[in-house]
């Protein structure tokens, strides 16, 4: 098991971020010969079995990054709004309470509704922030006005790459600076830096 192995950056064939796959599965595309290019800097070669034919051990070598063979990604689903969940909220929100300012670890954090749910808030990326308990209990079900609270900084939606970004805390130079390209420049997901592995 290989388990040093970061992840796998998969693209469409139009060079149009995925998701991340694990080398196993990096390995199944390259021998179902579904690779149409690779890009990164990074390679890693897998091994398999010793053929009773030749005597030669089989093996793999995939890159960093691979796009797959196929049907492109309709642009509609890159622009796809991607499923909210708390970890990535406060990686969004790089662990900041949106009301007092500090930065705590995940047992401290919590969802905030700014519109409450109780008010006809809906549960999306825009009417969401990162809360210390302390605030959001403060805050409770009312709004900002209610509550005499502002944000420190706006919601928003990643994209595809951003939440590529968001979900991946051992990303490699190559494939940041890939994911890069792909996300607006004010993004705050480009904050958040892949550490070499």
């Amino acid at each position: 098991m290989r388990n040093d192995v970061p992840l796998i950056l998969s693209l469409d064939n139009h060079g149009i971020p995925h998701r991340w796959i694990t080398w196993q599965r990096a390995c199944f595309y390259h021998a179902k010969d579904l690779i149409a290019w690779t890009l990164g800097e990074r390679e890693f070669t897998f091994y398999g079995g010793i053929s009773r034919h030749t005597g030669k051990r089989s093996s793999i070598t995939a890159k960093s990054i691979i796009a797959i063979k196929g049907r492109p990604l309709a642009s509609s689903g890159y622009r796809q709004i991607p499923p909210l969940c708390n970890r990535e909220l406060f990686r969004r929100d790089h662990h900041m309470c949106a009301y007092c300012g500090g930065q705590f670890g995940l047992p401290k954090l919590t969802r905030d509704h700014i519109k409450p749910v109780s008010h006809g808030g809906l549960d999306v990326w825009m009417n969401v922030v990162t809360a210390c308990r302390n605030c959001n209990g403060m805050k409770r079900n009312r709004t900002l006005e209610e509550a005499g609270l502002e944000l420190l900084y706006a919601p928003y939606a990643p994209n595809k790459a951003e939440y590529l970004i968001l979900t991946n805390r051992k990303i490699l130079v190559d494939q940041m600076e890939f994911l890069k390209q792909h996300v607006a420049a004010h993004s705050r997901a480009l904050e958040l830096t892949g550490e070499p592995v």
